[in-house]
């Protein structure tokens, strides 16, 4: 074999491209890792905001469950390094694992570097030959099987060749969508592509003066006729400028495609764990009595932090110095109402600058799950981001990634 030439090359050193690179080379096959950055898993380094969330304790059907109806797309992958066969990898490179609060997963450091450093370790102790500094320009092919990549540094030749470019999300860390050209080149269906797990911009203001407060389990559903159906519960945070916590991170992803639709999409918040307008009338009756000298900024921050209840009765017109009972009825039955659902219109998003992941790609109905291998092209593979399979906050897309890269690896036929 000459020096330039590999059974397998990998396109992209994250999580999905590092682990695909050491599966393969365990198995025996000269293995090149490629990588346009300087450095590798630059954007592993920034996931789980920088403590490298790395699975969940969910059963493998939940977990796969919780990627809607693509999961079953999942179940090989899953069947081969499901999140015990995760930690235990770790475990075997250096890398304990725990569980604070019982679902989410970390590494002991709870830190990005620790990963990516146990993993290039695990690349350079199995010799990996890994360049970085190269841009994969064109993967090569003769008729319908690859021969190798085309790069800034010249050609390499391979049979097999493993797409892990990521996707759109956070172009500073280097996500250009080259994995997707690489596809469409290569005869490829790439789904619409849009950015998802990040923050949402508000056309209300007053969420600004909240920036303090996280309201948690709020109910988020969706004020569009052929989006009633569908709801996210979790922790919410104001920002200056609009919405974000977990729950906003979770549901990005099912509005960012109807804004491109719609220009506006228009929220219900229910900040009061699902009570209903009796249910907060008899509360807000009830505190009154209690506490006869409350104004209303008072009586509903018994249910609200303060800022929220301050805003919302400015909202509906309420003076603010006056008591609950001293309000104009329909003033009342207007704070009731939006309390219980509080509207807000979505008019945009921060965009794939701080996406954390990007929903679409390459289209599951061309790729094998038994293999990670094309069905148009032989030798093809792809794993993690690149594809059309995200999930969401809590380890889902990491796991993933390295499931995916892991099957890939195997360069099964």
């Amino acid at each position: 074999m000459k020096k330039d030439e590999y059974d397998v090359i990998v396109i992209g050193s994250g999580g999905a491209g590092m682990i695909a690179a050491i599966t393969s080379r365990k198995l025996g096959f000269k293995v090149l890792l490629l990588e346009k950055l300087p450095t590798l898993g630059s954007k592993l380094k920034a996931t789980g905001g920088g403590k490298c969330n790395l699975t969940n304790t969910l059963s493998n059907d939940d977990f796969m469950n919780s990627f809607g109806r693509n999961g079953k797309f999942m179940i090989k992958a899953i069947s081969m390094l499901d999140k015990n066969d995760l930690r235990d990898f770790f475990s075997s490179i250096g890398v304990q694992t725990d569980t604070k609060d019982g679902f989410r997963i970390f590494p002991v450091t709870h830190n990005s570097s620790t990963i990516i450093n146990a993993l290039e370790k695990e690349l350079h102790r199995l010799e990996v030959d890994v360049l970085c500094d190269v841009k994969v320009e064109k993967i090569l092919v003769d008729g319908i099987k690859t021969t190798g990549v085309d790069t800034s540094k010249g050609e390499f030749i391979s049979s097999n060749i493993i797409v892990a470019t990521g996707g759109l999300g956070f172009p500073m860390l280097g996500a250009n969508g080259d994995g997707y050209s690489f596809a469409k080149e290569l005869g490829h269906k790439v789904t619409d592509l849009y950015p998802a797990m990040l923050p949402l911009i508000t056309k209300e203001t007053w969420v600004g003066d909240c920036t303090a407060d996280t309201i948690a389990k709020a109910i988020v559903r969706i004020d569009l006729k052929k989006a009633k159906k569908l709801k996210a519960i979790g922790d919410l945070i104001f920002t200056s400028k609009g919405l974000r916590g977990p729950v906003i991170l979770d549901f990005s992803r099912e509005i960012t495609p109807l804004l491109e639709k719609y220009d506006e999409v228009p929220l219900l918040i229910n900040m009061v764990k699902g009570k209903n307008e009796d249910e907060v009338f008899q509360h807000l009756k009830k505190q009154s009595s209690l506490n006869p000298d409350y104004n209303i900024v008072e009586l509903v921050s018994t249910l609200l932090p303060a800022s929220v209840s301050k805003s919302l009765c400015l909202e509906v017109g309420a003076d603010i110095n006056k008591k609950f009972k001293e309000q104009d009825g329909q003033v009342r039955n207007n704070l009731v109402k939006i309390i219980v659902n509080t509207p807000l219109t979505v008019i945009d998003s921060v965009g794939f600058k701080k996406a954390m992941i990007t929903r679409g790609g390459v289209s599951l109905k061309e790729i094998n799950p038994e293999t990670m291998q094309s069905k148009i092209i032989d030798g093809l593979y792809f794993c993690g981001e690149v594809m059309d399979l995200d999930g969401p906050c809590g380890g889902y897309n990491l796991q993933w990634s390295f499931s995916s890269g892991n099957l890939a690896g195997h360069l099964y036929k």
